[in-house]
């Protein structure tokens, strides 16, 4: 677990009320020279804009520092509250900048279609559990500006799924966006229409990497079985599992299998 030393700022709001004898100018210019004025707290609130990461400063000077420059009572309230933020769980946000970068050398698929009249090429790659990791979008008939914001959507959304942001998130955000190219999809077995290609590329994976057939328009031809129970997770089938993308075979590892006991296969040759 990490720990981070935060260094905090604090808006305080604060009236003073002065009791004078005669109100006139020069009352007035020395009026923020006096001390004997009654002080009163109106808020204190955390800065969250100021507040930063700071790296071995001592806090008591600066508590010092505060001293000096405030009233006692206000002083008092600051220090209260700032204790009171350290002991409250629920206002400590600790940023995770854990990032699970991909293997150098990956599992994944491509995947090519058409809507409308526009080529639209799906790449994926996957850490070693199957997870996916990326995705990159080729399109064609497209401006340089496209394919480049296309090209840095797709590193956008990788680097979310590295740092851990769930792939149903992004699911749930672009399902059923609506822009041009869309219409009819050729070349994909369980998408027939998509909205936009937003629509069908996250519609894609979340078919191949959540099992979310509710999003497909056609019923898989394989049945997908269950392979947590049952006698599936043998040796052999660890070792498919392990080779095998994920995404390619939609989780069907059992169904993709091709028995070839019986196949003999004469190797001799002729003289």
């Amino acid at each position: 677990m990490k720990k981070y030393l935060v260094e905090t700022y604090y808006t305080c709001t604060f009236k003073t009320v002065h009791t004078l004898n005669n109100l006139d100018d020069a009352e007035l210019s020395r009026i923020d020279q006096r001390t004997d004025g009654d002080v009163e707290v109106i808020d204190v609130k955390l800065n969250n804009r100021k507040t930063k990461k700071v790296g071995g400063k001592d806090e008591k000077s600066k508590d010092a520092k505060l001293d000096k420059v405030l009233p006692d009572k206000i002083a008092n309230q600051i220090k209260s509250s700032k204790n009171n933020l350290k002991d409250s769980p629920e206002n400590l946000k600790v940023k995770n900048n854990a990032r699970f970068k991909m293997p150098d050398r990956r599992k994944g698929y491509i995947q090519k279609a058409q809507i409308g009249d526009h080529k639209v090429y799906l790449h994926t790659g996957e850490y070693d559990d199957g997870k996916i990791g990326e995705i990159f979008i080729d399109t064609n008939k497209e401006g340089e500006l496209v394919k480049a914001m296309m090209n840095n959507f797709a590193i956008a959304i990788s680097l979310g799924l590295q740092y851990g942001v769930p792939l149903e998130e992004y699911v749930d955000a672009f399902i059923d966006t609506k822009f041009e190219p869309s219409g009819n999809v050729i070349g994909n077995d369980r998408i027939l229409s998509a909205s936009s290609i937003l629509d069908y590329v996250f519609r894609e994976l979340a078919i191949s990497y959540l099992g979310k057939e509710e999003l497909a328009h056609t019923p898989s031809i394989l049945s997908a079985k269950n392979l947590e129970h049952g006698n599936s997770d043998d040796k052999f089938l660890k070792i498919v599992k392990n080779i095998t993308s994920k995404g390619f075979v939609r989780s069907n590892y059992e169904e993709k299998l091709v028995d070839l006991s019986d196949v003999r296969i004469n190797l001799k040759t002729k003289n």
